[in-house]
Formats: structure tokens, sequence, C-alpha cells
């Protein structure tokens, strides 16, 4: 449920850019997640769908980049994506890390007609 509050501020920033930029009309929003965020792609899709209506952004298009999880870890230094659910340093054998990669959520670009 928390891709809805997710979803509300993601049309607010959008909208608001948009109509700064003076654009009639958003056509497609490019968005990066990360792995570890736990955002459901056809939920945030789903929210937007319903909450753009009558809006500039009514009927964009999101394009959804998933970005992996990588660490560094904190006994040798070695950066590496964990495999299923093992995360040890592939190096060192180490558990964890510095989460270096996974958790981001941002929009990257924002397509409109003007």
């Amino acid at each position: 449920m928390h891709e809805l509050a997710v979803t509300e501020d993601l049309l607010r920033i959008i909208t608001d850019h948009a109509e700064r930029g003076a654009a009639t009309r958003v056509t497609d929003i490019y968005l990066v997640i990360g792995e570890l965020s736990s955002f459901v792609d056809d939920s945030i899709q789903f929210y937007f769908d319903t909450l753009s209506s009558g809006t500039i952004a009514e009927g964009a298009q999101l394009h959804f980049e998933r970005i992996k999880t990588r660490f560094r870890c904190r006994a040798c230094g070695e950066e590496f994506e964990p495999q299923e659910r093992d995360w040890r340093c592939p190096s060192c054998q180490a558990l964890g890390g510095d989460v270096i990669a996974g958790k981001e959520f941002y929009v990257e670009t924002i397509d409109v007609i003007s």
C-alpha cells in the first residue's frame, strides 16, 4: 500500500515540473527503482493510472529501470552483487556490507508536449 503515497508524490512532482515548463501534456515518465526499494511496478502503474486521470499526465507511459543491489564489504572493501539470499562477500566471506546501490527511487526523465 505504500505505493499509493509514493505515486501521489510522484504525480505531484511530475505535474509541477511539467507545468513550470509550460507543458500541455506528459507523454512518458522514466523511473529508476532499486531492487531493495520494495516498490512493485504494477502497483505504481495502477495507482498512477487512477490518480493521473484529469491531469496533464493522464495516459502517460511509465518506464521502469531496475537497479541491482550492490554492497561494499566493510571488511575488505570489495564491491559485489549479492546472489539470491547469500549476502556474504565473495572475497572474504564477511556478511553484508554497506549498500551502495539498490535503494534508488527517482524520476530520471519526463517527456512532455509543449
